[in-house]
């Protein structure tokens, strides 16, 4: 007698229409979290600056230097922007170097020295007067001359070096004007120069 082969209907499971719509909820509620893990992480956009300023003032000395150099900016109005005093108006002093004090960083649980001797100041508006730049030579650690550069950025609407260049300090308590300019009402700069003019003596020196 020929083998007789059931046929694969026996085999197969009934359709239950619960399943079917608990799996197509499953997959709408997989789908959903992926839309958000992609909205909550998106792709990082290379090559875009969003400094929130106008104006940048970065203040560098050579790595590893052990000494305290501190930037000193006096806006149109006269207020100071220091150590003592980050914020006046719309000048910030984004970045406070002290030399190799405090200059450590903590990778992957050890303790490394940071080189990097670098101040930042932001200008965050357009304030129409004269800007007075200072470097300041606050502390040393082995009474050595400090080459420091000086650079002013202009930000918007695109990147422009407005001034840059090097100041030699060749002892703790030396202040030296490393660069004045003029802000007009159009945000245009004139006047730039290095006449000197003190702003730590109105501090340190008061009669």
């Amino acid at each position: 007698m020929p083998l007789r082969l059931s046929s694969k209907s026996k085999f197969q499971q009934p359709f239950d229409p619960i399943t079917a719509v608990l799996f197509k909820i499953i997959q709408a509620l997989t789908f959903f979290f992926i839309l958000s893990v992609i909205f909550m992480n998106p792709v990082a956009k290379k090559g875009i600056i969003d400094p929130k300023a106008e104006y940048i003032i970065t203040v560098q000395w050579p790595d590893n230097n052990p000494n305290d150099i501190d930037t000193w900016v006096e806006e149109p109005d006269g207020n100071l922007v220091w150590f003592q005093n980050k914020e006046a108006g719309l000048i910030h002093l984004d970045r406070d170097d002290r030399g190799n004090v405090n200059d450590t960083l903590t990778i992957n649980g050890q303790t490394v020295q940071n080189p990097l001797n670098q101040e930042v100041v932001t200008i965050r508006g357009t304030v129409v007067g004269e800007y007075v730049v200072n470097i300041f030579y606050y502390g040393s650690e082995d009474n050595k001359p400090v080459d420091v550069n000086v650079r002013v950025d202009k930000v918007n609407p695109q990147l422009e070096v407005i001034y840059y260049g090097t100041i030699k300090l060749q002892k703790p308590g030396d202040e030296k004007t490393a660069v004045r300019f003029t802000i007009d009402q159009d945000g245009r700069l004139s006047n730039i120069n290095r006449i000197e003019k003190s702003l730590t003596a109105r501090i340190f020196h008061r009669s």
